[in-house]
């Protein structure tokens, strides 16, 4: 399984516009995060976690040329404004593309996208989608892989994290019960959400995240939405423990 991230940064990505923190000012590419995403393949099969507004950019970057699924985490702007941006995909391989989230996501994009979801006079320029209820404690296959959704709160709103064989993929997460961390046991590769140094009420801190690692026990794991208050990449990186990498904008790596 190979894993690209396409985008590292919280909802404002970094550099934040108008800002002149140091780190916004940063000349390292590694300080530099679009808004957070992952690209996953394995056995033929191409799916991206999330689709914020920076896909379009995200998806020539890395010279995606195929999606099979969309899997989304929750209905938040920086991880699902990127939608209309499918239109090339659905063009080129000529049907919907399934995308899979909570029932209130889908719902929220019947309401955001409307004219992605007409059913009469669509307009023929708007990208067509097969919609898949994504529900907790209720694998499903793409491929020939099991996906096991990942309950979690993002404060009060839940939100999805997804396993894909040893491959864990969450953000935005703030709490998650202990039912669904035994979801989590022997993983090889964790991506998980590290905001920033202090206490946030809807994010792991960088220590909320690294309890969390320790806590799940993975070979490696992986900080994303990350915010340019975190610090400098290489500073950050340091201080990590042996098996904690910070990711970055057009990281790929093998699980």
């Amino acid at each position: 399984m190979q894993v690209y991230f396409l985008g590292t940064g919280t909802s404002q990505g970094i550099p934040v516009i108008g800002s002149s923190h140091s780190v916004c000012k940063s000349e390292d590419f590694k300080d530099k995060r679009l808004r957070v995403s992952v690209w996953v393949t394995f056995d033929e099969v191409s799916l991206v976690i999330d689709c914020g507004p920076d896909f379009r950019q995200q998806m020539l970057t890395s010279g995606c040329e195929k999606l099979d699924a969309i899997l989304f985490t929750h209905e938040h702007a920086d991880h699902t404004a990127g939608l209309d941006d499918i239109r090339p995909f659905f063009f080129k391989q000529k049907k919907d593309i399934p995308i899979y989230a909570h029932q209130r996501v889908l719902e929220n994009f019947k309401k955001r996208f409307d004219y992605i979801f007409e059913t009469e006079n669509k307009y023929p320029g708007a990208p067509g989608v097969q919609t898949f209820e994504v529900k907790n404690d209720a694998d499903f296959e793409i491929g020939k892989a099991k996906i096991t959704p990942i309950n979690a709160n993002h404060a009060n709103l839940q939100v999805f994290g997804y396993r894909i064989q040893d491959f864990v993929y969450l953000t935005d997460v703030k709490t998650i019960d202990d039912s669904e961390i035994e979801k989590l046991k022997g993983v090889k590769v964790l991506v998980v959400n590290a905001l920033r140094e202090e206490p946030h009420h809807s994010h792991f801190s960088l220590q909320e995240a690294l309890d969390f690692i320790y806590l799940v026990q993975p070979e490696r794991a992986y900080l994303t939405h990350i915010s340019h208050l975190l610090g400098f990449h290489e500073e950050v990186q340091k201080r990590l423990p042996a098996n904690v990498f910070l990711a970055y904008d057009n990281l790929k790596i093998t699980v």
